[in-house]
């Protein structure tokens, strides 16, 4: 296993981090799957209170084992306007409760948005001043946060020097460059705000190395043309290409058998994830397939509204995952859970005049629902 110091901080973290909020349903199993991660040298676990009985089995996996794992989780008190700060002391008494530890090494503000840093989390008496006080007392270690805010909130997150660390998502899927809701370009991923964090000397977790499991069932010829001499699947290049960054700490994982644990430790083992050569060779064939894929629709949303209430970047989204990436299965799912779609188009052309691609939209609905309708 290879090791990377945790920002400024002189902790050192195993590369790969062990992601608790997908164990296995067999209890027994799951701590199993947990102790097997730590004796082949991983010390990040990773949980959140918001997630099931994940600090619990997370708890018994590190009993007798505390000295050799930081543990990481977060409290989500703040999320959807929620801010009493009564909530947030009682998601912190229940993690330690359900831990069952004394200290938790890297404590984490889930999913804040920068609306959420600026306003309810400083506020007299708030979130903020509890966390400060525990840090005072020493049973929290850092302060942190996870976020999908966009790259400019997120580096504004950072740039509030609250925290030591961060949790985002990044991978060879989400990498690429989207668009707001005008049409203005807001980044290429994270990869700004990863590169910022690095800078300012704070750690830097990720999360969805892997898309969400997306690229462990998406073994598309798309996706295998992205392997080098060094990768043996799609996702062993995954998690390489993701520690390839130099502003990464370590990559998360939602491990759920010992054989994905097993794997994922032998990708996290290189000492040298990806050779120059391979990142470039990666990175030439995704930004070729991002091109491809705004051939059909960039995401700007200049189209939205729909008035019949298509919601026609989305829709497009998903046929992208079918035809620029061969995830056929994902973008069916995709398209599956859209509660109106294409098939509600009524062909008005209101869309069509307002795309600046100019993209033949009444066509592409008609392609894409027979396509990925069951």
């Amino acid at each position: 296993m290879q090791y990377r110091e945790y920002g400024n901080t002189g902790k050192m973290i195993s590369a790969l981090g062990f992601g608790a909020m997908r164990l296995p349903k067999d209890e027994d199993y799951a701590v199993e799957v947990i102790q097997r991660y730590l004796d082949l040298g991983g010390n990040l676990i990773d949980t959140a209170r918001a997630s099931s009985n994940s600090e619990k089995l997370v708890g018994q996996a590190v009993q007798g084992r505390r000295d050799q794992v930081y543990l990481s989780t977060k409290n989500h008190a703040i999320e959807h306007g929620r801010h009493n700060p009564e909530l947030w002391k009682q998601y912190m008494e229940e993690s330690f409760k359900a831990l069952g530890v004394d200290h938790i090494d890297f404590y984490h503000v889930h999913n804040v948005t920068w609306e959420s840093v600026a306003g309810p989390f400083q506020e007299p008496g708030g979130p903020l001043e509890i966390c400060q006080q525990a840090l005072d007392e020493g049973i929290i270690g850092h302060l942190c946060f996870s976020s999908h805010d966009s790259p400019e909130n997120i580096i504004k997150i950072i740039d509030t020097d609250l925290f030591d660390g961060m949790i985002v998502q990044y991978n060879i899927l989400d990498s690429h460059q989207f668009f707001g809701a005008h049409g203005h370009k807001r980044g290429t991923s994270n990869e700004p705000a990863i590169a910022h964090a690095h800078e300012k000397g704070m750690g830097v977790l990720i999360m969805g190395p892997v898309a969400g499991g997306r690229l462990v069932m998406g073994q598309s010829q798309q996706l295998k043309q992205m392997l080098t001499e060094s990768t043996t699947s799609v996702p062993d290049l995954a998690i390489r290409f993701v520690l390839a960054n130099p502003g990464v700490t370590a990559a998360l994982s939602g491990m759920n058998t010992i054989q994905m644990v097993e794997e994922n430790v032998a990708s996290a083992s290189h000492e040298q994830p990806l050779t120059e050569h391979e990142y470039q060779q990666i990175r030439a064939i995704v930004e070729r397939n991002e091109k491809l894929a705004e051939l059909y629709c960039t995401g700007c949303n200049y189209c939205q509204p729909c008035p019949q209430g298509v919601a026609i970047p989305k829709i497009f989204e998903a046929m992208n995952y079918h035809r620029v990436w061969g995830l056929t299965e994902h973008a069916k799912n995709m398209y599956r859970k859209l509660e109106i779609n294409a098939e509600a188009c009524v062909e008005c052309g209101e869309c069509e005049e307002k795309c600046p691609q100019h993209i033949p939209i009444i066509k592409q609905l008609k392609e894409t629902h027979q396509t990925l309708s069951d």
